[in-house]
C-alpha cells in the first residue's frame, strides 16, 4: 500500500466511498460548510493505493482561515474527509494516509490542522481538543470532537473565533 495524489480518475472512486462511509447527508454537516466552492489543497489531496494501482482510501485537506488578535490570518488546515473501503479499516491504511498527510502538510509550511471527528482516534497523531478551545465552527458541532493540532508551536494559543472558508485561490498556495 502507498499514498498517493489524488487525480480526475480518482473523482467517482472517492464520491463513492465517501457516500458509502459518510451517507448522502454529508454536505449538510458543518465542515462542509468550509469546503464549499474552495479546492482542496494539491499535494494534500491523497489517495491510498494497492501496488497494483487499487483505489482503497482518501483523505483531504482543506485551507480555513483564523484571525489572531493582530488581525493577521494563520494557515490552518481543515482535515477531512478520510475515509478507508469498509474491509480494510483497522488495517492501518489510515494510519498511512494520516501520516503521510501530516508529513506532507508540515513540510508544506501549514501551521495548524483542525479536525470534526473522535478524539481517541486522533489522538494518536497529537490531536486534543483542548487546541481547539477557543475556535468556533460557523454552524452545530460537538464541541468535544473538534480537535486541532499544531504543527508549529502555539499557533492556535494564538487564535481564537469563527474558523472561516478560505477564499477560492488560498487553496493554491500557502
Amino acid at each position: 500500500m502507498h499514498v498517493v495524489n489524488e487525480a480526475p480518475h480518482h473523482a467517482d472512486l472517492i464520491e463513492d466511498l465517501l457516500e458509502v462511509a459518510f451517507g448522502p447527508d454529508r454536505h449538510q454537516k458543518t465542515v462542509y460548510r468550509l469546503r464549499e466552492g474552495v479546492a482542496a489543497i494539491p499535494g494534500l489531496s491523497l489517495v491510498a493505493e494497492t501496488e497494483d494501482g487499487e483505489f482503497r482510501g482518501t483523505l483531504r485537506f482543506w485551507p480555513v482561515h483564523i484571525r489572531t488578535a493582530t488581525g493577521k490570518m494563520e494557515k490552518i488546515l481543515l482535515l477531512g474527509p478520510i475515509a478507508v473501503e469498509s474491509g480494510l479499516r483497522n488495517t492501518g491504511v489510515g494510519t498511512l494516509l494520516m501520516t503521510e498527510g501530516l508529513a506532507r502538510a508540515k513540510a508544506m509550511g501549514w501551521d495548524a490542522v483542525l479536525l470534526v471527528g473522535d478524539e481517541p482516534y486522533y489522538s494518536r497523531f497529537g490531536f486534543k481538543r483542548s487546541l481547539a478551545e477557543g475556535l468556533q465552527l460557523p454552524g452545530p458541532v460537538d464541541v468535544n470532537r473538534f480537535l486541532g493540532l499544531e504543527l508549529k508551536d502555539g499557533v492556535l494559543n494564538s487564535v481564537s473565533g469563527m474558523v472561516e472558508p478560505a477564499v477560492p485561490a488560498y487553496g493554491a498556495s500557502v
